[in-house]
């Protein structure tokens, strides 16, 4: 199905115990992309995931691998997860002084290079780095934890990104992740996002992965 938005498939709430069946349930729901929330408990209050379940995601599926380091110092370890299999790398400019380099690297490993801003950030103070990368995610909750309400003040800050990209004049996709539901997940598209991530509405969806990919799709028409 042909479409002019890309829909992500977030693993953090995926049931680890049946991963393949999960994200082939995912790929029978028509998903885009899988996206892998990887968190270090220290740039966020959670753990989560490293390149061994990239690399594990990448003999699932042939899906775009959709990759958001909320981790210190990612500049260690994006080759690793580019080995691994990542389609995308997104970072944080947040406490990172090397941010320019570990695009311009990730770009060198064929990797799509992303950039991410917290709620508390504000999106012009990526302006000079959108040259460099090919999304830009906008969080929508506070990162750590699936399940959390959509915070309305991300409207406007993607709002402010669409405009910057075309100040720019560059095809920047624009990301949006945080209590993306059937509720909510219209207003982001609304403001300019057209990459959307998902999890807890597409993993636990009382009636399947399938049913919740599909109520997701028929809120943006």
């Amino acid at each position: 199905m042909m479409t002019d938005y890309i829909l992500s498939a977030s693993i953090l709430s995926a049931d680890f115990s049946n991963l393949a069946d999960q994200i082939h349930q995912c790929e029978q729901g028509g998903i885009d992309w899988i996206h892998v929330d990887v968190m270090d408990g220290h740039f966020v209050p959670n753990i989560t995931m490293g390149p061994f379940i990239v690399e594990t995601c990448r003999r699932i599926t042939v899906l775009p691998l959709d990759v958001h380091l909320m981790i210190e110092t990612p500049e260690k370890y994006i080759d690793d997860f580019a080995k691994a299999g990542a389609t995308g790398l997104t970072v944080h400019p947040e406490g990172n002084p090397n941010i320019h380099r570990t695009l311009q690297h990730i770009r060198a490993l064929n990797c799509r290079p992303g950039i991410a801003i917290n709620p508390g950030t504000s999106p012009e103070s990526i302006e000079y780095l959108l040259p460099l990368v090919d999304m830009v995610l906008v969080m929508s909750v506070n990162p750590g934890f699936s399940g959390q309400s959509f915070i309305p003040e991300a409207v406007d800050k993607i709002a402010v990104v669409k405009s910057l990209s075309a100040k720019w004049k560059l095809p920047i996709d624009i990301q949006v992740d945080g209590g993306i539901s059937p509720d909510t997940i219209a207003i982001p598209r609304k403001a300019g996002a057209n990459v959307f991530v998902s999890a807890t509405a597409i993993f636990k969806n009382s009636a399947g992965i399938v049913a919740g990919i599909h109520t997701l799709r028929e809120a943006l028409k």
